[in-house]
């Protein structure tokens, strides 16, 4: 008898096992749509901090899909910045000239 393990012919092909992302209970791709996790810090400005909110939903799309966010929160915020141009102000005092006509 012979104990030897058999040879095979041929290379053998080696087996990749993917990687196991523990913290998404997933297999690890990186070409998966990932969350960046930047920090969001509150502005006071309920719209404005609602805006930045949303670039979170950019974590969750594929690159192509980022665009679109990116370009609604900043329509978003320039708009909000033009309302902040639109208030009005205090009256303005009166003209101490009169108009001689």
């Amino acid at each position: 008898m012979n104990d030897a393990a058999p040879e095979t012919e041929g290379p053998q092909e080696a087996v990749v096992e993917p990687e196991y992302d523990a913290a998404y209970g997933a297999e690890y791709d990186p070409a998966a749509p990932a969350p960046l996790e930047v920090p969001r810090t509150p502005t006071g400005n309920a719209e404005v901090d609602a805006l930045l909110e949303r670039l979170a939903d950019a974590d969750h799309l594929a690159t192509d899909g980022h665009i679109e966010v990116y370009e609604d929160v900043h329509r978003g915020l320039r708009d909000a910045l033009t309302a902040l141009d639109a208030r009005p102000g205090p009256p303005a005092p009166p003209s101490s000239y009169q108009s001689r006509s």
